[in-house]
């Protein structure tokens, strides 16, 4: 029989392409969510933050941003700055690019990711805040 889990992790975030490994919360809702086998959701609740999977080290941590920045550069000339006035036009294609959610397979109560793959949440906005991440568990117990 199916099951499905829900669970929410809030993470604080610095804003400005703050990169955090969340793994091991995923991990730790996937274990609690009593299911073996199926699927995972994780999804970032907002239009400014992603969700991707990548080998969380400190030279990736330095070249996403500069990845970014060179292709969405934070201070352009947005439409939607002139919309809003809010100056985050930049993190909300950033957050389209990245994608907010990722499916990763759960076989035996094991996620499904490389030896060097990491679950990280990327808030591209430009302020502090509290961010809302969910997480589905479906599947067989």
């Amino acid at each position: 029989m199916m099951s499905v889990y829900y669970e929410e992790i809030l993470k604080e975030s610095e804003g400005n392409c703050h990169i955090q490994n969340i793994s091991g919360d995923v991990t730790g809702i996937v274990n609690k969510s009593g299911i073996k086998n199926g699927i995972v959701t994780v999804f970032s609740i907002g239009s400014t933050a992603g969700i991707t999977t990548l080998e969380y080290e400190p030279g990736l941590l330095s070249d996403i941003p500069a990845m970014l920045e060179k292709l969405i550069p934070s201070f352009a000339n947005y439409k939607h700055n002139d919309t809003w006035g809010d100056g985050n036009g930049h993190s909300h294609l950033r957050s389209a690019l990245i994608k907010t959610s990722l499916t990763v397979p759960l076989v035996n109560k094991e996620l499904v990711l490389g030896t060097w793959q990491q679950i990280v949440f990327m808030d591209f906005d430009n302020r502090h805040r509290t961010r809302r991440i969910a997480v589905q568990v479906m599947g067989e117990k």
